[in-house]
């Protein structure tokens, strides 16, 4: 088992590029089954959980060109799809959460599609409802074999329907605009997801020849065409690496530079930081954070605590809520953090706690930040990474601390992060990755 040592207390400075988004990869990589023809995507995170899914679907017959770690080119002209029921599909399919992705385009294309039980982050409820009652919606058929843990669907008769989803799903959107692309007549989904990394499929799928109107509302409405081809994407840049490192520079009272940050995509996020104290400066499509050495919370204006949730975009993105945690235990001043979606994401507060941070757990949605403004720096302790965002909060709080911090389980990094270890040691960071018994 491997595990990050990091001896904390270094200020980091220096450039810094984030790689292509993860869950834009796991949503545009799915989307090459759509087609027979060739389909190129660049600037690919080189990250577990990406590998595996270009991996599943060499498994599954797709003709995979890995010409360099962040460009493949893809051909899905001869899919076995039986595999996908195989008991081998089963095994590598049930640790990646992202698998489920394959299903939109499977029922589309072949009209069959076989789901196995989620996988991936251990942080609370991750329910496939959506994509499911979404599915059926279009009028497949489904059912769940509780022995082999796998959801069989047929979409032979799959129809255009208007769908009101119970949730703005970003995966269960993009699952159903996949499926309703090749489904006949028109499909409009409600409250449907807009984020970024939605509009980028729809708008790859329309270069395919999907007709999509509404791309970057919460209103969808897609006319099912008989023949998609190939086409050439490029991914954003994750936007929860940029608030990672914005958040990482901060905390060690570093200068550093991200960039091309893809500015234009990050929505509220550069403000929430803000308004954490952090100063942000743009240049191009670079973010610069200056050194400082006390930042300081502010309130709302009225006085009161100020607060940050989680909400679907164009609201904060919960996958930062961890990162903004960690920054405010040295920040100078409160904040209340509720994360509304996963009841279990906050559970890693503990090993903060036994760093020295200030830090109320309310209940499994809300935690108090009582900043300290440096008075009393965090101390290395040995820990583990719970999921990916946990993880590198832990990793954010280990680099500014004092002291040696053992992070153990950093598979779940590795998961989200390529070469973190590297990318952090370039801007000065002293951390090594070393083998545990």
């Amino acid at each position: 088992m491997n595990a990050f040592e990091v001896r904390g207390g270094k200020k980091l400075n220096g450039d810094i590029t984030p790689q292509g988004a993860k869950n834009e990869a796991l949503q545009i990589i799915s989307a090459v089954l759509l087609t027979p023809e060739e389909v190129s995507i660049t600037n690919i995170p080189d990250i577990v959980d990406v590998n595996l899914l270009i991996e599943l679907l060499g498994d599954i017959g797709v003709k995979v060109n890995r010409i360099s770690r962040d460009t493949c080119l893809f051909k899905a002209d001869d899919i076995n799809v039986d595999y996908l029921h195989s008991e081998a599909y089963k095994k590598k399919s049930g640790r990646l959460r992202g698998s489920v992705m394959l299903a939109g385009p499977m029922l589309a294309r072949f009209k069959k599609a076989f789901v196995p039980k989620p996988g991936g982050d251990k942080i609370g409820r991750r329910r496939l409802d959506t994509h499911i009652i979404g599915f059926e919606k279009l009028g497949a058929r489904f059912e769940f074999n509780s022995e082999e843990g796998i959801f069989h669907l047929d979409g032979s008769n799959l129809r255009g329907t208007y769908i009101l989803l119970d949730e703005p799903s970003v995966t269960g959107t993009a699952n159903i605009a996949m499926a309703a692309s090749m489904a006949k007549g028109t499909t409009t989904i409600y409250n449907a997801a807009c984020e970024p990394y939605l509009q980028q499929l729809c708008k790859m799928l329309v270069r395919m020849g999907a007709k999509i109107s509404g791309i970057g509302s919460n209103l969808l409405v897609i006319e099912g065409v008989d023949y998609l081809g190939g086409t050439e994407h490029r991914m954003l840049p994750d936007m929860i690496e940029v608030g990672s490192f914005i958040g990482l520079a901060a905390m060690t009272q570093g200068d550093v530079t991200i960039r091309n940050a893809g500015i234009e995509h990050l929505g509220i996020i550069p403000e929430k930081f803000r308004q954490l104290g952090i100063e942000l400066e743009f240049s191009g499509d670079d973010i610069h954070i200056p050194a400082r050495d006390l930042y300081e919370i502010q309130t709302f204006l009225d006085g009161s605590v100020l607060t940050i949730y989680d909400h679907p975009w164009p609201g904060f993105t919960p996958d930062l809520l961890s990162i903004v945690l960690v920054v405010a235990t040295q920040a100078k001043g409160s904040v209340l953090l509720h994360q509304k979606m996963f009841e279990s994401r906050l559970f890693f507060v503990d090993k903060l706690i036994d760093m020295g941070a200030q830090i109320i757990l309310c209940d499994p949605h809300r935690a108090v930040v009582i900043g300290h403004g440096r008075e009393q720096k965090l101390r290395g302790i040995t820990m583990s990474s719970p999921d990916i965002r946990a993880g590198v909060a832990l990793l954010i709080a280990a680099l500014s601390a004092e002291g040696k911090s053992i992070i153990q389980n950093i598979e779940q990094i590795d998961r989200g992060y390529q070469h973190i270890d590297q990318r952090l040691m370039a801007l000065g960071a002293d951390i090594r990755r070393i083998e545990m018994a």
